[in-house]
């Protein structure tokens, strides 16, 4: 049996995915002309048997092309008060000044970190692919690093939203 459906606006799809809410990350790779990085919300784990976790890019972002070649990558999840950072980042503003704002430091990979991120995860691209405007990166995470605060900053309904860890 075939079932055919049509596809819903891409209006429609945008506002019903700003009210799923997710963490707020600064995905980030360096490559010969320097560092390079973006904000995501679309980033998840995928396994832990190896560790490995996903981000997307839009193909059509500024530092696609320095993603496109990158062997690492590194996935750094916002805490609260990083909401000027993530604004920085998710915006046409030039690398060289969103990385002069926020404390960054190289990672074990070369990837710029954030130093005091919720979380980092230092990965290396095992697989990607293209699906509509984004490409799908897999990163096998290589590295964490923690803070010890159990805040993190998610965006929701179009908004930043601090959520608390300890209940």
């Amino acid at each position: 049996m075939s079932y055919s459906f049509d596809t819903i606006e891409t209006a429609d799809f945008r506002n019903g995915m700003s009210r799923l809410g997710a963490a707020v990350n600064i995905v980030t790779t360096r490559s010969a002309e320097g560092p390079f990085g973006f904000t995501a919300s679309a980033v998840c784990s995928v396994s832990d048997t190896p560790p490995t976790l996903l981000a997307c890019i839009n193909r059509k972002s500024s530092c696609f092309p320095a993603f496109e070649d990158a062997r690492f990558f590194c996935v750094n999840t916002l805490a609260p008060g990083h909401e000027a950072l993530s604004n920085l980042f998710g915006g046409k503003t030039a690398m060289a000044e969103r990385f002069s704002a926020g404390r960054w430091i190289d990672g074990r990979t070369g990837a710029p970190v954030l130093a005091d991120a919720l979380v980092s995860f230092e990965c290396e691209l095992s697989h990607a692919f293209d699906e509509g405007t984004h490409r799908v990166l897999f990163g096998r995470v290589i590295d964490i690093r923690a803070t010890d605060s159990d805040a993190a900053l998610f965006y929701c309904a179009r908004r930043y939203v601090a959520i608390n860890g300890a209940g």
